[in-house]
């Protein structure tokens, strides 16, 4: 069996999520509840944790620094695709979760020291 992807899913909330009035944000955060829900339970999906930047990264998040990150380990590329791709099928009313976030996903490998280095 090939070794997973370690893979760093880069979350951003845009312009739109903020531009929403406060009575409105609620239905915003059940569909990205919702959304991180499917990715932990998406088979291939190994979450090893996540970090929220939200207290001191404030306002909208087009790159780095991103808003939150999940590192998991995924089976393959097709599964970190169709990870992203929850932000298109989760859903908050008529518009799909990436009308307020973004995500990106790196992929590589865990870092570990070689066997022939001295340390």
């Amino acid at each position: 069996m090939p070794e997973p992807l370690r893979t760093l899913f880069c979350i951003g909330n845009n312009q739109n999520f903020f531009d929403l009035p406060k009575a409105e944000i609620g239905p915003v955060w059940v569909g990205i509840s919702t959304m991180l829900s499917d990715l932990k339970r998406m088979d291939g999906v190994d979450i090893i944790g996540t970090f929220d930047d939200d207290a001191h990264m404030v306002g909208p998040s087009d790159g780095w620094p991103w808003t939150c990150y999940v590192l998991a380990d995924v089976k393959d590329q097709e599964t970190v695709k169709n990870a992203c791709n929850l932000l298109r099928t989760t859903m908050i009313g008529e518009f799909a979760l990436w009308r307020y976030f973004k995500i990106e996903a790196r992929m590589g490998r865990e870092l570990t020291i070689r066997d022939d280095v001295d340390v």
